[in-house]
């Protein structure tokens, strides 16, 4: 989409957007007490350690809550979704995506997938799962 607002990748969250350039979803994890932590921060929000790393995680999640935009915003074709996915690892284990096909509703199982937007973006997107 021409004109979409983009992440800007910087050394926090680096690693997610190289991943994701390759087709996979990392997740950083806390090597102390093995707590999943989205958004990439440097301590983990459970135990305080600061031993994170980034694990492929499966991609699979279902979805938590949504809303449907109307309202134009620059990028966007209207209407749009936005949609809030429980990954499969961790309960509370949340990221903030758009689903791709179909209408969003609460509780529905979906899968990511890839979109290259441009040379340094690659977006997780979500897909009803089959």
């Amino acid at each position: 989409m021409s004109g979409r607002p983009l992440p800007g990748p910087d050394e926090d969250t680096a690693f997610f957007w190289a991943a994701t350039a390759q087709g996979r979803l990392e997740i950083l994890r806390c090597a102390d007490c093995r707590t999943w932590v989205h958004y990439p921060r440097p301590a983990c929000r459970h135990c305080g350690g600061r031993t994170l790393a980034p694990e492929t995680v499966s991609g699979r999640a279902t979805i938590h809550s949504f809303t449907i935009t109307h309202r134009p915003v620059p990028g966007f074709e209207n209407p749009f979704n936005v949609i809030l996915v429980e990954l499969e690892e961790q309960p509370g284990l949340r990221m903030v995506s758009n689903l791709i096909e179909g209408d969003p509703a609460i509780g529905m199982p979906v899968e990511v997938t890839f979109e290259r937007i441009t040379d340094e973006v690659t977006l997780p997107l979500f897909r009803r799962r089959a």
